[in-house]
C-alpha cells in the first residue's frame, strides 16, 4: 500500500512519513527478516498495526482525496487491518482465535483476495479448488464436459448440486453420475435422481454408532421405523418414547429419537446398543427425511455387493484425467488472479486435454499403459 501511494500520490504521503517508515517498509518483509525474539515480534507487530491505522485514517479523512480510497493495494489494506487487528482504549493488538474471521471469508493472501487457506490430507495451501466432470463410455474418447472452479475452503459436498445444475444447463445431464464420497450424500442421491433422473453412484459414510464400541453391536438399520407413527421399535421390542424433528446448524432436517433410560437399562443386550442409560434418555437416532433415509439405507445394503463394486470402478478414470492435467497444462498453480480468471484458465487446461484427447482417439494412438516401476518388474519376473 505504501509503495502504490509513494508512487500515486508522492506528496499527499511524504508529510505522513519518515525515516523510519522507510527503514521498517523499504523492503518487502519475509519471514528472515522479522526481528528475533517474542516480545521483539509482538511489539513490531503492534507498531506495523499503528502505522497502517495511521495510513487509514489519513486515506479516509474528508479532505483526503477520495480516489486514494480506490487504489486496490489501500483497499485490501483496510480489509486486513479490520480482519487482523483490533483497536481499542488499551492500543493496537493482533486478533486471535475466535476473534478472528472465518477461514472461508477472511483474506489469506493480499495478492490475491480471492485465495483462501485450506488443508486436506495434511496438506495446505493457498488459493482455490477445480473439479472436472468428463464422460466415460467405453468405446468413445473421454472428454471433459464441465469445469467448476472454488475458493479453497469449498467442501466437496458443496459443489454436486452446482455440477448437476451446469450440466442441465448446457444439456450434456448424464444418466449415472460416478462420484467421489465426497460429492454424495443422502440429500444428493435424491435431489439427482428426482430433479434431473441423474443416479448419483458414490460411497457413503457406513452405518455405525456414534459410541467407542469393540465387537458386536446394533447400528442404525437395526431399528424399525414407523414415518406415520413417528416412532421406533428397538431389536428387543420396545418402543420409542419421545420424536422430534429439528434442524441441524447447516439446516438440514432430521428427526431425534429417543428411547427412555428405565427401557435401556433393564435391557438384557444393553451393552450392544448403547450406554446412555443413567440420565433421562437411553438410546437415541438422528434420522434423515423418510426419502433421503431410505435412499441412505439402500445405498449402503448396494455399496457393500461386489457386484456394485465393480460398476463403481470405473470412477478410478478420473484420478489419470487429474494426473494429466497436472502432467501436461500445470493446472496445481494457476497462472491468474482472482476466481474468474482461474476459472477461465481451468477452461483452457479442459479444453487442451480435450484436443489432445481427440488426436489421439482420431489418430488411434494406443492410451499410455499405468507406470510400473524397475523394481516392480523384477518382483514379477521372479
Amino acid at each position: 500500500a505504501l509503495e502504490a501511494l509513494a508512487a500515486a500520490a508522492p506528496a499527499w504521503l511524504s508529510p505522513l512519513v519518515d525515516a523510519d517508515w522507510a527503514k521498517r517498509y523499504g523492503a518487502r518483509i519475509d519471514s528472515y527478516r522479522f526481528p528475533k525474539g517474542d516480545n521483539v515480534r509482538a511489539e513490531w507487530a503492534g507498531q506495523v498495526g499503528r502505522d497502517g491505522f495511521t495510513i487509514l485514517e489519513a486515506v479516509y479523512a474528508p479532505q483526503a482525496p477520495a480516489w486514494l480510497r480506490e487504489v486496490p493495494a489501500v483497499r485490501v489494506l483496510r480489509r486486513a487491518w479490520v480482519e487482523q487487528y483490533h483497536r481499542d482504549g488499551e492500543g493496537v493488538r493482533w486478533r486471535e482465535g475466535k476473534d478472528l474471521p472465518p477461514g472461508r471469508r477472511r483474506l489469506a493472501s493480499p495478492y490475491d483476495p480471492d485465495a483462501r487457506y485450506a488443508t486436506k490430507r495434511g496438506s495446505g495451501w493457498c488459493g482455490y479448488k477445480t473439479h472436472l466432470s468428463e464422460t466415460c463410455e467405453p468405446h468413445a474418447p473421454h472428454l471433459i464436459t464441465h469445469v467448476v472452479t472454488t475458493d479453497a475452503t469449498v467442501a466437496d459436498t458443496e459443489v454436486t448440486a452446482a455440477v448437476h445444475q451446469g450440466l442441465a444447463t448446457r444439456e450434456l445431464l448424464p444418466d449415472e453420475h460416478d462420484v467421489d464420497a465426497g460429492y454424495v450424500t443422502a440429500a444428493h442421491i435424491v435431489a439427482a435422481r428426482d430433479a434431473h433422473g441423474i443416479e448419483l453412484l458414490g460411497p457413503v459414510g457406513l452405518d455405525t454408532c456414534h459410541e467407542n464400541y469393540e465387537g458386536e453391536h446394533y447400528t442404525q438399520s437395526a431399528f424399525t421405523i414407523d414415518w406415520e407413527a413417528k416412532n421406533a421399535v428397538c431389536p428387543q421390542g420396545k418402543i420409542s418414547a419421545s420424536w422430534s424433528d429439528q434442524r441441524k446448524s447447516s439446516g438440514t432436517p432430521v428427526s431425534r429419537v429417543h428411547f427412555t433410560a428405565q427401557d435401556c437399562a433393564a435391557c438384557p443386550v444393553q451393552d450392544k446398543c448403547t450406554k446412555a442409560a443413567n440420565g433421562k434418555w437411553g438410546r437415541s437416532l438422528t434420522l434423515l427425511p423418510q426419502d433421503q433415509q431410505a435412499a441412505l439405507e439402500d445405498r449402503r445394503r448396494e455399496q457393500l455387493t461386489d457386484q456394485w463394486q465393480q460398476r463403481y470402478n470405473i470412477r478410478a478414470g478420473v484420478e489419470g484425467t487429474i494426473s494429466q492435467a497436472i502432467r501436461r497444462t500445470r493446472i496445481r498453480r494457476t497462472r491468474y488472479t482472482g476466481l474468474p480468471k482461474t476459472h477461465l484458465g481451468h477452461i483452457f487446461a479442459a479444453t487442451a486435454i480435450n484436443i489432445i484427447r481427440l488426436d489421439t482417439w482420431l489418430s488411434e494412438t494406443p492410451l499410455g499403459q499405468t507406470r510400473t516401476s524397475h523394481l516392480a518388474r523384477l518382483q514379477l519376473a521372479a
